[in-house]
Formats: structure tokens, sequence, C-alpha cells
């Protein structure tokens, strides 16, 4: 099979493409004909050493998937071949061929094309846990996102809606708070040239609220230190992680006079935690796909020979919502 091979830590230019034996397909597992593939910030740190896993060099890159299944392993009952799903991975999904553990394989509609839902699992999975499991938003909540026009923060929008928040979208630039108003942001912030603070504070007055009720923070770094002195009492922010570049320190002294809780989240955990959270999870997104609550936004699509100019373009933020390579149609 063909693939995308990282032989040493670096940036995206460091990436060959070659053969590869297939995979084989162990107990449990699910072997997947890949159809498209979702890149992730993710990608690029794993790539460049520098994620919280580092698997063996060399390796296949990529995190999530969709396609076909080609064959499963002993032990495999929710699945058959020829299934259309969706699957998580610990890496490997940049290849022909992709295996992955049984809770991992999500089906799919047959009305949801595969680059669509290759991009879907990592961004709105990570929406929905951050959301949901960990700040246990409530209708009603004021919620801000930050990054709300990535694939993470715009997925963040919308089932913040769903959820029935107020959403406040902050990002930087006309377009892409265009493209987060679009999918149903109440609020937006350019926080590029407008004080992230005082906007904070004046919507938050507007609304007959003290405060932030909920954020969710991709951005981490300078943002973060901001949004945080704007939650409200018992305000809760999400560390979803640190796309401006620094990882920030958590005031405690803040945290005691809010009562505030900042709250880490990290998808690939529940995989191996809570891995029975995921099924009924996705079962709840696709279902406000299928009602168009959700609608992923997919800005570029590449083949996989591209893979390096993919992550390229999420590196440099020249991506709104989610990056894809794709290999069948």
């Amino acid at each position: 099979m063909r693939a995308v091979i990282c032989h040493a830590s670096g940036g995206p230019e460091g990436l060959v493409m070659d053969d590869l034996p297939a995979p084989n397909t162990g107990p449990g597992q699910v072997m997947i004909d890949v159809h498209a593939a979702g890149v992730n910030f993710a990608d690029i740190l794993m790539i460049a050493g520098q994620y919280q896993e580092k698997p063996g060099l060399p390796f296949v890159p990529g995190l999530e998937v969709a396609g076909t299944v080609r064959a499963i392993g002993p032990g495999v009952k929710r699945l058959g071949p020829r299934q259309r799903v969706m699957a998580v991975l610990d890496h490997g999904g940049f290849a022909e061929q992709a295996v992955a553990r049984e809770a991992d394989v999500f089906p799919i509609p047959d009305e949801m094309d595969f680059a669509t839902a290759a991009g879907f699992p990592i961004a709105y999975g990570t929406a929905y846990g951050a959301l949901r499991w960990r700040a246990d938003m409530r209708p009603g909540e004021l919620l801000l996102v930050t990054g709300a026009a990535g694939g993470v923060g715009l997925s963040a929008v919308e089932v913040g809606k769903a959820l029935g928040a107020t959403v406040i979208a902050g990002a930087s630039g006309v377009d892409k708070l265009a493209l987060a108003a679009a999918r149903g942001a109440d609020h937006v912030i350019d926080y590029r040239v407008e004080d992230l603070r005082a906007r904070l504070k004046d919507i938050a007055q507007k609304l007959g609220k003290s405060g932030v009720e909920v954020a969710f923070d991709p951005v981490g770094g300078d943002t973060f230190d901001t949004l945080f002195r704007a939650l409200a009492w018992g305000g809760r922010v999400v560390v979803i992680g640190f796309a401006g570049g620094r990882v920030q320190q958590i005031p405690a002294n803040l945290l005691l006079v809010k009562n505030a809780s900042a709250l880490g989240f990290w998808w690939g955990s529940y995989r191996r935690h809570a891995s029975e959270l995921l099924a009924p999870a996705f079962a709840e997104l696709i279902g406000w796909w299928s009602q168009g609550l959700l609608k992923p936004h997919v800005s570029n699509r590449l083949p996989l020979g591209e893979a390096a100019e993919a992550l390229k373009t999420l590196k440099e933020r020249r991506a709104t919502g989610k990056v894809v390579l794709t290999l069948k149609e």
C-alpha cells in the first residue's frame, strides 16, 4: 500500500511517500480501505516529536480516517465488510489502508461523503466532550470559543448552539468571523484588532451576566490570560490546546475568588479510560448532522501525496474548518 512516512522528527517537509506492507488485522481490530484522512494540528506536533504520544520511528502519521471496512479481526461484532465508517487512530491514517480498534470505529450514513466524515471525529468529538462531559454546559449559558474558525473551534460553535448556549466566537480576520457567524455564533470578536476583555465584558453585561460562563480554548497563551479574567463567578474554562505557541500558567488566585474551574480535555485519553462514552456521543452528533445542526466545513482537500502541503496549510493558519487528504471518491 502507498503511505506517507515520517522517518525523523522535524517539519512536514521531511515526510516521504513510499510503499509499505498492508497492516495486519488482529483480534478486536478493523481494517479500513481509506477514502479520506483528516489532518490535525496534533499531526504536526507528532512528526516534530512534540506530541504527548510519541510513536517509534519510522511511522505513518494520521489520526482520523473515513472509508469502508476491508476486513475484521476475531471478536469484532458491530461492523462488517464494505460498511462505510469513520475511525480514530493512534497514528497510521495517511495510507491506503489503516487498522483501528472496533471501539474507535463508527458507522456513517450513506448521505455523508468521506471527506466530511474524515474530518468529523476529532473536531466534533473534542467539542462535544469538552462542552458536555467536562464543562457540563447548560442551555442559556454564555460560551466563548477561541480559534473559532479552525476545525475544532468551528465545531465547538456548532455544538455549543446545539446544546443551547449563547455563543461568542473569537478569531482573527473578517472572513473567519463571517464563517463562525454563518455557523451560528451570536457574537463575534476579532481579537487581532479589538480589546477582547472589554468586548467580553460588554457582551456579558448586555445579556445580564457577570461574565463568560464557559470558555472553550484551543489557543492558550495571551488569549487564555485575558479570557480567564473575563469568567463569571463559577465559570469554567476548558483547555484544549496551545495553538498560540505558549503554554499558559493558571492564576490560582482567580480560581479562588471567582470560584472558577480550569479543566483539561484531551480527546485521546477518553479512548483509553472511558471508551464506552464514544459510541453514544457519535450517535448524537450524527443525529445533529442529519438534522442540519452541524455543517462540517472542509476548506482544503488535497491528494495523499501532498500531505506535507496539507500540514503546512494548517500550521500557517491558512485553513478554515478542516483540511482533508483524499484517496478515493
